[in-house]
């Protein structure tokens, strides 16, 4: 029985991330600006001049959290409480990080470390982090912190925590400069897809009907206890 299944309009999913979605905008048109202002150069060594040990030491753990063992771990986690959440989580994932692949290979432009090889001597590189030379555009890790991000905020609603997810997505798409990995376009580019992918993924998956109805109510620990 499904009668209590109700269409998910693109007004539904505005209301549940809107405290996301609007200062993210903000932000977006604000770097868009920002790249048709300063060269690639000038915005890499901007960044890259604005360094600290302390920072050295933060932003290799904060990048992690970039990585999709991380979603893939909060979403086995989710799955304990609601199979529903975690499957949104887990398959926005999947589909942003595809096509974030797909444009890293059409694209396959070299990343700082290549792309300023004559300049190796003026950049500042955190010590013990491996260097990528290609496939930059876009950041991987940047589509799945805004994919995730925006996906917690639909789930769970809640203004305060939409901030937090915007907070958290900001800080490793930058921690992806900071460690000379991606450019500015790179992460701008990637946080993009990670949002209008996932609010596109979002509104087809969630509106399916098998997702709100028999085992996807409830969780693993739920049907454990039953």
């Amino acid at each position: 029985m499904d009668n209590d299944f109700q269409y998910i309009t693109l007004l539904d999913i505005y209301r549940k991330v809107k405290f996301f979605l609007i200062p993210y905008l903000v932000i977006l048109m604000a770097c868009l600006t920002i790249k048709c202002i300063y060269t690639r150069e000038q915005i890499y060594f901007a960044v890259n001049g604005v360094n600290s040990g302390l920072a050295d030491a933060i932003f290799p753990y904060i990048t992690n959290l970039g990585d999709g063992l991380a979603v893939v771990l909060l979403g086995l986690i989710m799955a304990l409480f609601s199979l529903r959440k975690a499957f949104l989580l887990l398959t926005a994932y999947g589909f942003t990080a595809l096509v974030a692949q797909v444009l890293k290979y059409i694209f396959d432009l070299p990343r700082p470390y290549l792309y300023f090889k004559t300049q190796v001597a003026h950049m500042h590189l955190v010590k013990g982090v491996y260097m990528l030379s290609y496939h930059s555009f876009p950041s991987g890790h940047t589509v799945t912190a805004f994919s995730a991000c925006i996906t917690l905020a639909y789930l769970f609603r809640n203004k305060w925590l939409d901030v937090l997810m915007l907070i958290v997505a900001i800080l490793i798409g930058y921690s992806r400069m900071y460690l000379s990995e991606h450019f500015f376009e790179d992460v701008t580019a990637g946080s993009a897809v990670g949002v209008f992918a996932t609010l596109f993924w979002l509104y087809w998956f969630d509106n399916l009907r098998f997702m709100h109805k028999g085992k996807f109510r409830g969780g693993l620990i739920k049907k454990a206890g039953s």
